[in-house]
């Protein structure tokens, strides 16, 4: 079969289309025959090597980090998603593997979807959505009446934080190009601060919470507009303490590691009164079967930016990297 894999770390010709074996589900697995695969900046990083401290991976490796498609075998003890049932996934994190024509994951990390449900739809939302879910409702505590400011709300994740955010009754604030505005405001925004002619501090009142997706110095100035005794949460900073405790299997060592990287950043957060979380989100089917819900009942829906042909994929990560895509860019998978 064929899958893109990553070689070594690098640049980007160390992505590479090539024929491997195909995977075999193991115990408690499910092996996937991959109709869309969603592509995320994670992937580039991973390819970079900026990841190595984190991920411990053995290269050659297939990359890819969410799919759709269709239930093709179970190994022993994986009973919930037989054959032919039609699945979205994100998978393990030091596993990859959603660039390929087939693909093995943990039946604990599938949702099922409706055959209304489109496949490249579908496999837009597992990554991005997981992250807004599990920043808004778990660390932030998004709730009615919550102010929410999302920074850089037309990507892939801001697109769907939005939704999510509005969803659960929030009232939610976020930044966008002028290109961008559009967008975000169909998506629900009620306030939109066009970044590139004002500053969010400048233009807005205090929020409750913020989910930072830029990372830098728009990061530390969501210090200034939390509430004292609130939270900003991260996806794009730099990692701390409880990203390694919590987020990455309880490593004590990566945990200094993160004290040290992140101390001037905890003390700006701490100064202003703010609490400063960097998340590393987690694959769960459960949460990603209630994402699943809100897409069918319309109060979601993931932002496509560009689909690609499989055997295009090095294209389609070009313009991932270039960085200005609106919404996901997505490959899908020929019969």
């Amino acid at each position: 079969m064929k899958a893109y894999q990553l070689t070594a770390y690098g640049d980007a010709d160390k992505g590479q289309l090539r024929d491997v074996a195909m995977p075999k589900p193991g115990v408690g697995q499910v092996l996937i025959k991959v109709k869309a695969a969603g592509l995320n900046p994670v992937d580039y990083k991973i390819r970079q090597g900026k990841l190595k401290p984190i991920l411990r991976m053995d290269l050659p490796i297939t990359m890819g980090n969410e799919l759709s498609g269709v239930v093709e075998s179970c190994g022993k003890g994986a009973n919930r998603f037989p054959p032919g049932t039609r699945v979205c996934v994100r998978v393990g994190k030091e596993a990859m593997g959603a660039f390929a024509e087939y693909a093995v994951v943990e039946e604990a990390h599938i949702a099922a979807i409706p055959a209304s449900m489109d496949f490249t739809q579908a496999a837009a939302i597992p990554l991005a959505g997981l992250t807004a879910l599990q920043a808004l409702r778990d660390e932030l505590g998004v709730g009615p009446g919550y102010r929410v400011l999302i920074t850089g709300g037309a990507g892939g994740v801001g697109t769907l934080a939005i939704q999510i955010a509005k969803s659960l009754g929030a009232h939610v604030i976020t930044t966008a190009s002028s290109r961008g505005r559009e967008l975000v405001e169909k998506m629900g925004a009620d306030e939109v601060v066009d970044y590139e002619n004002a500053q969010f501090e400048d233009e807005i009142d205090s929020v409750d919470g913020a989910f930072d997706l830029i990372g830098g110095e728009t990061l530390e100035r969501t210090f200034q507009v939390v509430k004292e005794g609130g939270r900003t949460v991260s996806i794009a900073g730099t990692p701390e303490p409880r990203t390694a405790m919590q987020d990455l299997g309880g490593r004590f060592g990566l945990a200094a590691v993160f004290w040290a990287m992140s101390r001037d950043l905890r003390k700006q957060a701490s100064d202003a009164g703010v609490d400063y979380r960097y998340l590393f989100m987690h694959p769960s089917g459960s949460e990603l079967t209630y994402l699943v819900t809100l897409a069918q009942r319309g109060q979601m829906q993931a932002v496509i930016d560009s689909t690609y042909p499989f055997e295009k994929i090095a294209d389609a990560m070009a313009e991932l990297e270039d960085g200005h895509a609106k919404g996901k860019i997505m490959v899908t998978m020929d019969d």
